[in-house]
């Protein structure tokens, strides 16, 4: 039994932000950017008025040197995303559930979880938050956090550490979120690796469609 879906973008953390200016330009970010929008059209980031109730769904990330850069919270509905729809996380204790981010915007509401990620190992450089009911659905045989376990919370980090401590989440580098409706977590030591291994898993669920 799954638990009833959560409403999409509230922050449940503590965060301390500062409005300020776009992260600083990378190679990295660039190509965050660029992954996050052929995410967008896969439509495993996005905003439809048929989802969630019309909230945006989906947020991504990349290691930087003093913290992550991640997307700001309700930024799914744009095709492209700028520099202007991220924000940069220069502290994230877990476990007083705190953030603190600067930026045009406010991170995502899964900021926590994703430095809960970046925690777990430090050859750890992106992580991608999707929302795909085909891997959710049918991903059962995929590392997995309880139904019980609400998103961007002490908790979610708490389970996403035993996963990845007691099963084999270090080398498939995803897991479903089963108390979040259709979430799913994909990371890498590179982008290019932690969105490989999500299109991946698409992939090999619509292989095992019934219908097609």
């Amino acid at each position: 039994m799954t638990a009833s879906p959560e409403q999409e973008g509230v922050i449940k953390y503590v965060l301390a932000y500062a409005p300020g200016p776009a992260p600083t330009e990378s190679d990295g970010f660039r190509s965050l950017r660029a992954w996050r929008d052929v995410l967008h059209r896969l439509a495993l980031v996005g905003q439809r008025p048929d989802r969630y109730d019309g909230y945006g769904y989906g947020n991504v990330s990349c290691r930087s040197e003093d913290g992550f850069v991640i997307s700001g919270t309700q930024t799914g509905g744009p095709g492209r995303l700028g520099v202007g729809g991220y924000a940069a996380v220069t502290e994230c204790d877990v476990a007083a559930n705190r953030i603190v981010a600067t930026g045009p915007v406010k991170p995502s509401s899964e900021a926590l979880t994703h430095g809960a990620v970046y925690a777990l190992d430090a050859g750890i450089g992106c992580v991608l938050h999707v929302h795909s009911p085909e891997i959710w659905s049918r991903g059962a045989h995929l590392p997995g956090t309880a139904a019980d376990v609400p998103y961007g919370t002490p908790a979610m980090a708490e389970a996403v550490a035993a996963l990845y401590r007691d099963t084999a989440l270090a080398d498939i580098g995803l897991f479903t979120m089963r108390g979040h409706e259709d979430g799913v977590v994909a990371f890498g030591t590179t982008i290019e690796q932690a969105g490989q291994r999500l299109v991946a898993a698409l992939a090999d669920c619509l292989a095992t469609d019934p219908t097609s």
